[in-house]
């Protein structure tokens, strides 16, 4: 091998992963596709562990930085960015997040690999001088951010990169300050989570196999299941394959500890797609209770029977129905019930990053009334003396406590249960009215509200 195709080889490898990279923020623009659904798709076919990482970089922090990118290209670009070709916006985007974000890639491999994605048509019309210019451009001259004591609010926007509406919302929430660091918190990269299938083995004998299969360990999560990896999960590996391990954050683990499942129980999960709490439960009652997984997404349910069938849990059943219309069981039949209600995701920005531009500001009151039908129908198959724990990877009042509040007033068979500050083991995140809430700029977990709730006998 000569020393010339040494050095074109890592280049030609890197053009391929920032292919890969625009091809996903091109689905995700055209065809409102999810980013983290794409990329676990293309990267099953990505060998290198770097190029993995790499192409999940590019493109959830394009996404997570798209207005404040967008506010900078158009300072330097003569052409309007919204009448830009889709693909040439795509591009300029991604290299700007190289030259600001990625400061280990060297800003002419940045400019040059962006120029090398033009395609063919655009190139011929001269498309890609406009992004060498662009780029040129910025790489010369960085644009300063708005001034913040004219308008605090747009600044803010740019800054943190959401849109203007939701800054509102979260200064109305939780203040200035609080909002500020929240938001940078949505643009920071998640942890790679994983949750150990302790049926398998302990949480020591589960680790080493973890490691053996080439997984480094970062640090142990709260729970004795929940790690944290120093990379990506290797979805190739062995442990992978015999069902010691699957993928599930922290925040979302709390939600079935907070439950809390008893040995040799009857536990329902009334919207259980795509199954990660559902075979959570299953795990809590050492695989001795009974989960009975309901949802009205036939792929989801699927999705969720195979999650099931690789960690070997036969004591989990799948129906289909929509828990917003009603539930196939009994009137006060279940001991345990968790509503894991579909909602906006703003909890989990930071690995939706799109979301942020998709949602509109009515769409917190339109969940909320989905997630208060769904709620009256799970409360209403809750035993005496049985419990219900409603959640939500929301950060939003609307879809957590007023959700629950509103319940409350309606059915004061309800209470919050004095004890949901020790089922879950997790005290530092009970407030004063004993729900559990968890922030990104908190510990890094995602935004999640929860209420474990019971019914008077």
């Amino acid at each position: 091998m000569t020393a010339s195709t040494r050095r074109s080889a890592p280049d030609r490898r890197g053009l391929a992963a920032r292919q890969i990279a625009l091809d996903i923020l091109l689905r995700v623009e055209r065809d409102q596709a999810f980013a983290d659904v794409l990329l676990g798709h293309r990267l099953s076919a990505v060998t290198n562990p770097a190029d993995r990482r790499l192409i999940t970089q590019l493109v959830l922090g394009t996404l997570a930085w798209q207005l404040r990118l967008d506010y900078e290209l158009a300072q330097y670009s003569a052409r309007k960015l919204d009448g830009l070709d889709p693909a040439i916006r795509a591009i300029l985007r991604l290299g700007l997040y190289q030259l600001r974000w990625l400061t280990r890639i060297p800003a002419h491999a940045a400019v040059d690999t962006s120029v090398s994605l033009t395609p063919d048509a655009q190139r011929r019309s001269g498309a890609s001088g406009f992004v060498n210019a662009v780029l040129r451009a910025a790489l010369r001259k960085p644009t300063p951010l708005p001034q913040r004591a004219g308008d605090e609010v747009g600044y803010l926007a740019v800054a943190c990169s959401h849109p203007r509406w939701l800054v509102e919302r979260f200064i109305a929430w939780f203040g200035v300050e609080t909002a500020e660091a929240i938001m940078l918190a949505n643009n920071a990269a998640a942890p790679n989570v994983i949750r150990l299938n302790l049926l398998r083995g302990s949480p020591e004998d589960l680790i080493d196999r973890i490691e053996r299969d080439g997984m480094a360990l970062a640090r142990r999560g709260h729970f004795p299941e929940t790690v944290i990896l120093d990379g990506a999960p290797n979805f190739a590996s062995s442990a992978y394959r015999e069902g010691l391990f699957t993928v599930q954050s922290e925040a979302s683990q709390i939600v079935g500890r907070l439950l809390d499942p008893q040995p040799a129980t009857i536990v329902v999960d009334c919207a259980a797609a795509p199954g990660g709490k559902s075979t959570h439960l299953v795990e809590l009652t050492g695989g001795r209770g009974t989960v009975i997984a309901l949802d009205r997404n036939l792929a989801g349910l699927k999705q969720a029977r195979s999650i099931a069938q690789r960690l070997g849990h036969g004591n989990l059943h799948f129906a289909r129905c929509d828990t917003a219309r009603s539930l196939p069981m009994r009137p006060a039949s279940a001991g345990y019930v968790l509503l894991d209600a579909p909602c906006t995701g703003i909890g989990t920005l930071r690995e939706h990053p799109e979301l942020r531009w998709r949602l509109q500001p009515g769409d917190f009151a339109r969940m909320a009334q989905v997630q208060s039908g769904m709620l009256e129908n799970a409360g209403a198959i809750v035993a005496p003396g049985g419990l219900l724990v409603y959640a939500v990877c929301s950060l939003a009042p609307e879809e957590g406590s007023g959700v629950v509040g509103a319940f409350l007033g309606r059915h004061p068979e309800f209470a919050v249960d004095e004890k949901v500050a020790f089922a879950g083991g997790f005290t530092d995140r009970v407030d004063a009215d004993g729900f559990v809430r968890t922030r990104p700029d908190r510990g890094g977990r995602d935004g999640f509200f929860a209420a474990r709730l019971i019914r008077r006998s």
